[in-house]
């Protein structure tokens, strides 16, 4: 069984067990969060949502919160003397799907 769920505008395809990386939202380590947002449900067919499926609830529970690595964004402009070097780390939370209920 998956579902495919939404979630701070982007889609992922989840089953029982998966952990994700989503971006960061706030609430409290080992604490469990619902998602209504379930675009659509595999159970044994396919059931899909105009936009989301009615009664679909996908249980994440919160692991932990951090940082990824580093993007350096590096532009140069040549034979003008400009350069510009930034970096980037994206907050995420780290959760796990406990229950997908269609």
């Amino acid at each position: 069984m998956y579902a495919i769920i939404k979630h701070s505008g982007k889609q992922y395809r989840v089953s029982q067990g998966d952990e994700l990386k989503l971006d960061r939202f706030e609430a409290e380590v080992k604490s469990s969060v619902e998602v209504s947002e379930v675009l659509a449900v595999c159970d044994k067919e396919l059931k899909v949502g105009a936009p989301f499926v009615a009664g679909a609830k996908v249980v994440l529970e919160v692991i932990a919160h951090g940082k990824d690595k580093k993007v350096v964004i590096y532009k140069k402009r040549r034979r003008k003397d400009s350069k510009l070097k930034r970096g980037f780390r994206r907050q995420f939370t780290r959760v796990r799907v406990v229950d997908i209920k269609a």
